[in-house]
């Protein structure tokens, strides 16, 4: 039978874990998770605009300009009229917009892309590395409280027999 110091040491060591659990690595999860999301909506604008850029290769111009309406926000809608649809504009990062020809805005697609698939993949591994801490710290709190993982069920079950 435990005396009462030492059920008390072992709240007091629950309580830490619990806390560093709820308070490190659910919230460093969460942020984690946060930004691989941030970075999969960035690639699918690029993708979108590359699928864009390649439309507009496909197409022959009349006079070269471009008739297309343009989002302002809230879903209000402007026409707008692109005088030369041989450049355009990419946003390159940190608020900044580099003028690309298609051919050369494709190719800074591709490279972008890929260093977000990289960050992406990083991400993703941190996230499973925070989970097996998450996983590791309950454990620890099973084995600190004297919890079982419940009844332990046979690979299989002799319905014949």
């Amino acid at each position: 039978m435990e005396s009462d110091p030492d059920t008390a040491e072992v709240g007091q060591k629950v309580t830490e874990y619990e806390k560093f659990l709820n308070d490190r690595l659910k919230v460093d999860l969460q942020k984690t998770l946060d930004s691989r999301d941030e970075i999969y909506a960035k690639m699918s604008e690029y993708l979108q605009l590359k699928t864009n850029i390649e439309r507009m290769q496909e197409v022959d111009f009349p006079k070269g300009e471009l008739r297309t309406k343009v989002d302002l926000g809230c879903n209000f809608y402007v026409q707008a009229k692109v005088p030369d649809v041989s450049k355009i504009f990419v946003a390159v990062g940190f608020g900044f917009y580099v003028e690309f020809t298609h051919g050369e805005a494709l190719k800074f697609i591709d490279k972008k892309i890929e260093h977000l698939t990289e960050h992406a993949e990083r991400l993703t591994k941190d996230s499973g590395r925070i989970k097996a801490h998450i996983r590791l710290v309950i454990e620890g709190l099973k084995e600190l409280q004297g919890l079982q993982d419940g009844p332990e069920e046979q690979a299989f079950r002799d319905i014949w027999g």
